[in-house]
């Protein structure tokens, strides 16, 4: 039978339903009865005001463009640092640092359990000596830097802290930030060393010791990306990831610090996804929720209200069919970011399904925040989405569907129990279980998975790694090793294990042991000694 298409009303539509990403319905037309009793000035208020929809600064983008802050790491210290200033010659406002799963998981690269991923999926730091090479002619004290390290965390920063003191650099005007967030790594990630009870009390030393020594530095960026990236939907990533940051914030505060002391210096990192408007909807959700939550645990600066975010364009949306087609879907999640009021943004390289990006897949991916940020004018007039029936919708449904599990997950006792028993772990699951059926059945399209297939041949151009990169970093490591004073090292990891044991603040002999150029699994395994290793289902 043809299809009548005399007309848009005459003709059949593509779907029975239509829901978003989510699984939210879609109406044809949202309209005024979507958001009867919605009161504009309660729910939206002004840019830079409670509670904060708008956006955490009156004039947003107006003033400042959000930091355009690529996410770069690879191979050795040396070759990284080469892709650093690149960017940085290209615009680039800031560096976001990929570190290697061996750093990640706290093994050195000479470990059996290293044999195969040193340098792979970002670049590996063993010593001190690592960190000087990496950010070697980068002045620390006009660059923030941002670090993907978790378990580690606290070891990390502090080689960054001594990088920019021998620089010249005084420690407040150290700019950057740790991820730090092991609660997402039980959750969804699975580099995690340490149980959760001490791993949550290097968390909340290093928020101590970074309000004291490091006023500028953010000591915490809790992760919605990896939680999406499971799998999770847009109300989930928001649940859980909230969650876990209001764990953070009670374990802080019952640990004797001030909540506003430090609540207004803590950061997030959403994904940007591929349903554009939910996508938008969700950063501006989030946003109000957060400014809620921390007014209830007792909050009194409006600057502890306001929920500050890195975002990231969607790996798991990144094809290895029809590679260039992921410029476009790049640039849209980029776009819902900014629209949502992002701080910061990575965006992905087209290549990144297949392997490391070139330079010039780099550049691209740099290049596409800049024609937004330059071209489009958006940035120009502060959340151009405020006042849509279907984005105030759809920011009140999330918020709804958000505050259910976060209601949920309270009362099964907060985040860390909710972990313990698998919860949120199940939720994600299920969710990503239904979208690939979804996929599978042809509910979802991916254009050149699913829909607009085609023969195609492979990349002229991807980065191959250098096979010898493992044999010259272990090389290094063991120079480092003969040169360093071990007497020195032996003292100053004595006391990192006498602070594990007695409950003093880790991070200063941490720091005593770092400029001590002991390794970073050397640091780990003193604390792993105290601490023992993770079980899933443990505390």
């Amino acid at each position: 039978m043809s299809r009548r298409t005399n007309g848009d009303n005459a003709a059949s539509p593509r779907k029975a339903t239509f829901t978003t990403m989510s699984g939210m319905e879609v109406p044809a037309a949202a309209g005024p009865a979507d958001l009867a009793g919605w009161d504009p000035q309660m729910a939206l208020g002004s840019p830079g005001q409670y509670p904060f929809t708008r956006g955490i600064h009156p004039a947003m983008y107006r003033q400042r463009l959000w930091t355009m802050r690529q996410y770069a790491g690879f191979g050795d210290a040396d070759g990284t640092n080469q892709r650093f200033r690149y960017l940085l010659a290209q615009g680039q406002m800031g560096l976001s640092v990929a570190f290697d799963l061996p750093t990640q998981m706290g093994l050195d690269s000479d470990h059996a359990l290293a044999d195969g991923e040193v340098g792979r999926v970002g670049v590996a730091i063993d010593t001190l000596a690592d960190m000087e090479r990496l950010f070697r002619s980068i002045p620390l004290d006009r660059i923030s830097t941002s670090m993907t390290i978790n378990a580690p965390a606290a070891i990390l920063m502090l080689m960054y802290a001594a990088v920019a003191k021998g620089q010249g650099v005084a420690p407040e005007r150290i700019r950057g930030t740790i991820q730090n967030d092991i609660l997402k790594e039980y959750v969804a990630r699975g580099t995690y060393i340490f149980p959760i009870k001490p791993s949550m009390r290097l968390v909340t030393d290093t928020f101590a010791y970074a309000a004291r020594q490091l006023p500028q530095f953010t000591p915490i960026s809790i992760s919605g990306y990896h939680i999406r990236e499971a799998g999770s939907t847009a109300p989930q990533e928001i649940a859980f990831t909230l969650a876990n940051g209001l764990a953070y914030v009670r374990a802080a505060v019952a640990s004797g610090l001030d909540l506003d002391e430090f609540a207004g210096r803590l950061s997030f990192f959403f994904n940007a996804h591929s349903d554009f408007f939910e996508e938008a909807a969700k950063f501006r959700a989030a946003r109000r929720i957060w400014a809620d939550l921390m007014r209830r645990e007792g909050a009194l600066s409006p600057q502890s209200w306001q929920l500050r975010f890195h975002a990231q364009t969607a790996g798991s949306a990144l094809t290895a069919q029809q590679p260039d087609v992921n410029i476009v879907r790049v640039a849209l999640q980029a776009l819902s970011a900014v629209l949502g009021g992002t701080q910061s943004l990575h965006t992905n390289a087209y290549d990144e399904a297949l392997a490391l990006p070139t330079e010039a897949s780099a550049r691209l991916a740099l290049r596409t925040q800049q024609v937004i940020a330059s071209e489009t004018g958006v940035a120009d007039t502060v959340d151009p989405l405020a006042g849509s029936y279907w984005v105030e919708r759809l920011t009140n449904q999330l918020e709804k569907e958000a505050r259910d599990y976060l209601a949920r997950v309270e009362q099964l006792g907060g985040a860390v129990e909710a972990i313990r028993q698998g919860y949120m772990q199940r939720e994600i699951q299920d969710a990503a279980y239904a979208f690939q059926r979804q996929v599978e059945r042809g509910e979802r399209e991916i254009v050149g998975v699913n829909v607009h297939q085609m023969d195609e041949q492979p990349l002229a151009e991807i980065y191959r790694q250098d096979r010898t990169l493992a044999a010259r970093q272990i090389a290094s490591l063991t120079d480092v090793r003969k040169g360093r004073d071990s007497g020195q090292v032996q003292t100053a990891l004595a006391r990192v294990g006498e602070a594990a044991q007695s409950g003093g603040n880790l991070l200063e002999p941490l720091a005593e042991a770092v400029l001590a150029y002991a390794t970073v699994q050397e640091m780990c395994d003193r604390l792993r000694a105290v601490f023992g290793v993770y079980r899933e289902g443990s505390a």
